[in-house]
């Protein structure tokens, strides 16, 4: 695939210092982390199937490598638990620290604050020590980028997860991709955003659903603004979407999350009363 250079450059930048920053953090030992050990992860699958609207997918993140600062003022406890009340069913947590503000720390704060609602810890994992930390830190899932990972790395990494109970996130961009699905994924993640040409489109999202394995819940990232466009693809056949910088670019990250859903609820509301007025016999 030809990949735009800048954003290979980013992604190449991030992955090689994120291999410095883990190299360093093995030499330290999880202090102040086995709180979690013996907790048992919240199932993906199982709380999606679940959710009563819609499997939302809601992020705390503080900043991005090309939106720069989105949101420097927010505290996690107050956002995340807004989400939640607000009708989130899973919770994402930015714990790179460099080129998104985060940290294990949020992640921590994240699952005291919320401890019924599965919360994925979003990061690069280039090692199976990040997906330790994971666990250690309440998290019930764990991210893999197919971009940034060989076939052999997903399987493993997806392996080792599994067997800690932690549930995985497979995030692509394109279908070819797909070749590094494995048994140990519960979800795949289409990526909206065009690595070629950063733009985002959720037509990515609806022409790759069909690819998906059937098996796998299906995911749309990126690019979902609005309740017209989340209804469209709940619709096609999405089971969660991954909504985080439209909500936390707000003053109030949590009032637009309740907001967002209320529009959707109203929006298949009316769709489903025009439905219903269409199927009433007429009567002469």
């Amino acid at each position: 695939m030809a990949n735009n250079p800048h954003t290979m450059n980013i992604l190449e930048t991030i992955i090689a210092r994120k291999i410095k920053e883990v190299k360093a953090a093995k030499k330290q030992p999880l202090l102040g982390l086995e709180k979690y050990e013996k907790r048992t992860p919240i199932a993906m699958r199982k709380a999606f199937s679940e959710a009563k609207l819609m499997g939302l997918i809601t992020e705390f993140k503080r900043q991005s490598p090309s939106k720069g600062i989105i949101n420097g003022t927010g505290k996690v406890k107050d956002i995340t638990q807004g989400y939640v009340g607000a009708g989130a069913t899973a919770l994402s947590v930015l714990t790179d620290k460099d080129f998104f503000g985060g940290s294990l720390e949020d992640l921590l704060i994240a699952r005291e604050a919320n401890p019924n609602t599965p919360i994925l810890r979003k990061d690069f994992i280039v090692d199976t020590f990040q997906i330790t930390e994971a666990k250690r830190c309440g998290a019930d899932i764990i991210l893999l980028i197919a971009e940034c990972l060989t076939e052999t790395q997903v399987a493993d990494y997806a392996a080792f997860a599994k067997n800690l109970g932690l549930s995985v996130l497979l995030e692509i961009h394109n279908e070819e991709q797909l070749e590094k699905y494995t048994k140990d994924i519960d979800a795949v993640g289409i990526n909206n955003r065009d690595l070629k040409t950063f733009k985002v489109s959720v037509e990515h999202s609806l022409k790759l659903l069909p690819k998906l394995p059937k098996e796998a819940l299906a995911i749309s990232e990126s690019g979902i603004s609005d309740p017209v466009t989340a209804v469209r693809l709940i619709e096609a056949g999405f089971n969660g979407l991954l909504i985080g910088e439209q909500f936390m670019k707000t003053n109030d990250p949590a009032s637009a999350c309740d907001d967002f859903v209320g529009e959707v609820m109203r929006y298949q509301n009316m769709k489903q009363s025009k439905t219903t007025q269409l199927r009433v016999p007429i009567k002469w």
